[in-house]
């Protein structure tokens, strides 16, 4: 539920009863939603006035697209079907890492070092053994539903068609003033409860390179490391933030960015994310994040038409203490 006035980021920084920079009890002391909570009722039903042609696209790459992992930590899934009689299939998975191909990252993704999961949410709560309803689980996005204004922000083209270089495999980090220039450019206006997909070409280059051009990469282009970037995200009052990248930040992280805790140790496994905006998105902010959406075929179709608002909706698998989800998501033009 949204307050009657909703403080700024620079308010955010400045409060002292709770974590800096957080926006803990701003939706209410119970809250589990985050800034999902700017897409509202009233937000979804102006979204489907968006629907005019009734074209489709679907924003979900398959199950094993991403293979070998790109974490390095998740095996790919097998899929094993049976049949009862000779008039019957069923099938089951196993080895299914909710978070390997396109997902959703839930508020149970990642906490906050100095401070724990969203909204002081307690790590004893983090547990599927959480008698009923798993604090923060994925399951909470699949039963409230996210539908409502989608807007595509076409990196790759506004850059290329500005004649610079722009290459997946080498990093770029996006500013707030960047993302704007994109979205004056295309004629699209940002507004609360907005659902933002921006579109960096990483995915598509990953999956057709090849193990060598992999190992040579020097980057990803995506959003910068910055409070900047964080007070751009926050005061627009988005509800949830996707790419067609692997973290929606740009890579290697901005070493200036002023993000990195220097108390810190490096995990023993798995990406590192001191210094990423991640840690300040996800438990502070509470931002639902996108990663690895199929994005190519929706870029090409608004950079024909020159519409780049659709409906979008997005359902991710309803898993009771679930970190992360398939999007299950489709725009509607």
């Amino acid at each position: 539920m949204l307050p009657d006035r909703v403080p700024s980021y620079a308010e955010l920084l400045r409060r002292t009863d709770g974590p800096p920079g957080s926006s803990w009890g701003v939706f209410g002391e119970e809250d589990e939603l985050g800034m999902l909570n700017f897409l509202t009722p009233e937000a979804t039903r102006e979204a489907a006035a968006l629907v005019r042609a009734g074209r489709t696209f679907n924003l979900d790459y398959p199950i094993n697209a991403f293979v070998p992992s790109i974490a390095g930590t998740r095996p790919a899934t097998a899929h094993h079907m049976f049949a009862n009689n000779p008039n019957h299939r069923d099938d089951w998975l196993d080895s299914f890492y909710l978070q390997s191909t396109s997902q959703v990252d839930g508020l149970r993704h990642i906490r906050a070092p100095r401070y724990g999961f969203y909204n002081g949410v307690g790590d004893d709560q983090i547990s599927l053994a959480w008698p009923d309803r798993p604090a923060l689980g994925v399951q909470l996005l699949a039963e409230r539903g996210i539908a409502g204004r989608g807007v595509l922000l076409d990196a790759m083209r506004h850059f290329r068609g500005r004649g610079e270089e722009w290459r997946p495999d080498r990093p770029r980090h996006l500013t707030p003033d960047d993302l704007d220039a994109i979205a004056d450019a295309q004629g699209v206006e940002i507004r609360q409860g907005d659902i933002l997909l921006l579109h960096v070409g990483w995915s598509t280059w990953w999956l057709g390179a090849s193990d060598e051009e992999r190992r040579s990469r020097t980057g990803t282009p995506g959003i910068a490391q910055s409070f900047d970037m964080l007070e751009w995200i926050w005061d627009h009052r988005i509800a949830m933030f996707s790419a067609d990248n692997s973290g929606l930040e740009g890579s290697p992280k901005l070493t200036e960015s002023g993000l990195f805790l220097d108390d810190d140790p490096p995990p023993e496994r798995g990406p590192n994310h001191n210094g990423g905006l991640h840690r300040h998105l996800i438990p502070l902010l509470g931002l639902i994040i996108g990663e690895l959406w199929a994005l190519d075929d929706l870029a090409a179709d608004c950079a024909a038409d020159g519409v780049y608002e659709f409906f979008l909706s997005c359902s991710p698998l309803n898993v009771v203490g679930g970190v992360g989800a398939p999007p299950n998501a489709i725009a509607i033009k």
